[in-house]
């Protein structure tokens, strides 16, 4: 099998045959005039690093630029993006004298929740919310190189947590949704998004993060088979709502959740069909959280390190040369 990625004029080959993938350059070169660049080290602004536990996908090169250019790379360094205590809100503080300068940062972040959170206020950006971007990149300066390990392990089943912060938008009291999936021990997905709807409930709330994590994995579900990845169903799916789960197992659907029946229906018939297989996580080993809100810097570093987030100096081994034949 030989897996070919294009981006504009950018291209990644990978495969499992030495003779096929040299025959499919070959082909490219002689029709489009490509340039080989030998084993990947860098696209899209992702530096690729080989370890010996498998690929480091980080933006080091991106980060630091970003800390040059905001003035930030020698300013003091923090555990967490947001602090846990800040509050903010669309009205208070005084407006930033140049709006641009703030929207140009968070179009420039990466880091999902923090960006969900602080584009809340790019029309009229205030004080506290440049401050608090001003924290992000004082997380960034702790350690840019930190970054994402696709484990080379030969195991390919998939793992789902959910999760949702129940009206924590202090002004439209509207919850936040956040999932992350695992393909064996490597992070493939992760969302955080601010609900469309009020839920009148912390159960509402949790179950229409379900759904969206059950409609994310039905696509997944499909790519995968087609990438010759099959028998990866039930995908277990840790919530930490047992409310929520008895929902999705109940095959009545009461008064109390009519107002959700569509997302009730979606996920039950994807239950029922064998898509996934739903399991109750304390709410302390629940990976999601770190989408969904603020965390002290104990709570970040532990998800951190249980999602596959390091950085080079932490994975034994060290980090090979770029020109080296990938484990």
């Amino acid at each position: 099998m030989v897996f070919l990625a294009v981006y504009v004029d950018d291209i990644l080959l990978t495969g499992n045959d030495e003779a096929e993938i040299a025959s499919l350059k070959s082909f490219l070169d002689h029709t489009f005039k490509i340039k080989d660049l030998g084993y990947a080290h860098y696209f899209l602004g992702i530096e690729i690093l080989r370890t010996a536990k498998g690929l480091l996908l980080t933006q080091r090169k991106f980060t630091l630029e970003l800390l040059k250019e905001f003035n930030a790379n020698t300013i003091s360094s923090v555990c967490c993006p947001l602090d846990y205590n800040t509050k903010l809100t669309p009205h208070e503080g005084m407006l930033v004298p140049d709006p641009s300068s703030y929207r140009r940062l968070i179009g420039k972040l990466n880091i999902a929740f923090s960006v969900q959170h602080l584009s809340q206020f790019l029309q009229a950006p205030r004080e506290p919310h440049f401050k608090a971007t001003l924290h992000v990149l004082r997380y960034l300066n702790r350690e840019p190189s930190l970054g994402i390990l696709l484990n080379h392990s030969p195991t390919y089943d998939l793992l789902a947590y959910c999760d949702a912060d129940w009206a924590s938008c202090t002004h439209s009291r509207r919850s936040v949704s956040g999932f992350v999936v695992f393909l064996g021990d490597t992070l493939i997905a992760w969302k955080s998004k601010k609900q469309t709807t009020i839920s009148l409930s912390s159960a509402e709330a949790e179950y229409r993060s379900l759904r969206r994590l059950v409609a994310e994995l039905s696509w997944l579900s499909r790519l995968l088979h087609e990438l010759g990845l099959s028998n990866i169903t039930p995908i277990p799916v840790k919530c930490d709502s047992m409310v929520a789960m008895y929902i999705a197992k109940n095959p009545v659907f009461h008064e109390r959740t009519k107002h959700i029946e569509i997302d009730c229906h979606f996920v039950r018939h994807k239950l029922m069909e064998g898509l996934i297989q739903l399991s109750f996580v304390p709410t302390q080993n629940q990976l999601a959280d770190l989408l969904t809100k603020p965390l002290t810097g104990l709570q970040h570093h532990s998800i951190l390190s249980k999602l596959g987030v390091h950085p080079p100096s932490n994975l034994r081994g060290g980090v090979r040369n770029g020109n080296e034949a990938p484990p």
